[in-house]
């Protein structure tokens, strides 16, 4: 059983499937920003935490948003709330 509650891609237990509730667009720089939309990330993408890289899993943060797989800076997914259980289209 899965819970809607959000919670920041950061935190998001590996290999769980969820769903982009909120990005805070301020809390990035225009082009890592636009990066980020550029590879499909905004409010309603899937989302999943494949691996956390770095020492003690504290680097960046490898994702998969749709069916595209990416590497994250740590600082980018904790501006990106996201939340477990059906999308939005499916309610």
């Amino acid at each position: 059983m899965t819970s809607a509650l959000p919670l920041r891609l950061t935190d998001l237990p590996l290999r769980q499937p969820a769903y982009v509730d909120l990005i805070d667009w301020n809390a990035l720089s225009a082009s890592d920003g636009q990066r980020l939309r550029e590879f499909g990330l905004c409010e309603g993408a899937s989302v999943e935490a494949l691996h956390h890289g770095g020492l003690l899993g504290r680097g960046p943060i490898a994702c998969k948003v749709g069916r595209m797989t990416i590497a994250m800076r740590r600082n980018h997914a904790a501006a990106i709330t996201v939340r477990t259980g059906p999308s939005d289209s499916d309610l």
